[in-house]
């Protein structure tokens, strides 16, 4: 079983920056992916951004430029940096694993959603609040 922990939500102001860190059991290097994950109110579980053990990443369109998904080996913990914040980044951000290598391919418009069913250890999540 693994163990995940977010940490660093908070609330913004739009434009600003917020670092949220997922520690965990296990090694995030041998994780064949690990990712980001978020949820309004209202809406579906997307993915945020996907980091593979060969350190590709992949990225929802509406962060790409600014949120990066990166690995501290020597803390081993999972980073996603976001920077010029918006308010519609509000939501509940979530750390996961996964067993199986990352989805690099699907449906260009649903792949953030389809994603969520690759992940098998979740966290418990993080707060969000961007305000304008």
């Amino acid at each position: 079983q693994v163990q995940l922990v977010e940490s660093g939500g908070g609330s913004a102001q739009a434009g600003r920056s917020l670092t949220l860190s997922c520690s965990g059991s296990g090694s995030v290097d041998r994780r064949p992916c690990m990712g980001w994950f978020r949820q309004a109110p209202g809406k579906e579980r997307e993915a945020v951004a996907l980091i593979a053990n060969t350190e590709r990443t992949r990225y929802v369109d509406s962060v790409k430029g600014r949120f990066t998904i990166s690995k501290d080996s020597a803390k081993n913990t999972l980073v996603l940096q976001m920077n010029s914040l918006k308010p519609e980044d509000t939501a509940m951000y979530y750390c996961a694993a996964s067993l199986i290598p990352c989805r690099f391919g699907g449906d260009p418009g649903t792949w953030m959603v389809d994603a969520t069913g690759d992940f098998h250890f979740w966290g418990q999540g993080t707060q969000v609040a961007v305000f304008s």
